[in-house]
């Protein structure tokens, strides 16, 4: 086994906060269980990076959906449950893989990680995509089924299985 780093995906107030046009309901729900597996991982020195949408206005995503996590704005940051301290990395996304045009891997690479534990939102969009990306560049994934939720759960049960079955994440 090698290391490993525990990250948090979009636990952003525009998607964690009643009234916000991203709102993720079930979203409410893994707050506990993520600030739980977040403890354990400051606990045993496993560093925790924050993969979190940041959009300029004129990003092609915010065509695709509504305004949200625009750079900047309260929306875009981290909600208090879960807020990152002095010591924890932030990586800022403006697509739905936390790979994509940002330094990610580079950064990984430098703390020598070879897993992954990855928690947050949404299962079957940024997670899923953040997922591919890390088995294409041959990390393992831990996915804690209870650490990670999207609209539906249809979605929530294709996504963990599709990553289960073809990404070969262990899913616990």
């Amino acid at each position: 086994m090698g290391k490993k780093a525990f990250l948090i995906i979009d636990m952003l107030k525009d998607f964690l906060e009643e009234g916000k046009p991203l709102f993720v309901p079930p979203a409410r729900k893994i707050i506990p269980c993520i600030k739980e597996r977040l403890k354990k991982a400051r606990q045993e020195d496993i560093p925790v990076i924050y993969v979190c949408d940041s959009h300029h206005p004129e990003d092609w995503e915010l065509e695709v959906w509504p305004p949200h996590a625009l750079r900047g704005t309260p929306g875009a940051e981290v909600i208090d449950e879960l807020k990152p301290q002095k010591s924890d990395y932030i990586v800022l996304k403006r697509r739905y893989s936390g790979f994509l045009g940002t330094d990610l891997d580079l950064l990984l690479k430098e703390l020598g990680v070879e897993e992954l534990i990855i928690t947050g939102i949404l299962t079957n969009i940024c997670v899923l995509f953040t997922t591919a990306d890390a088995f294409m560049r041959g990390y393992r994934v831990i996915i804690p089924k209870d650490s990670v939720a999207t609209l539906s759960e249809e979605d929530q049960n294709f996504s963990l299985k599709l990553m289960r079955e073809v990404l070969k994440v262990k899913i616990i």
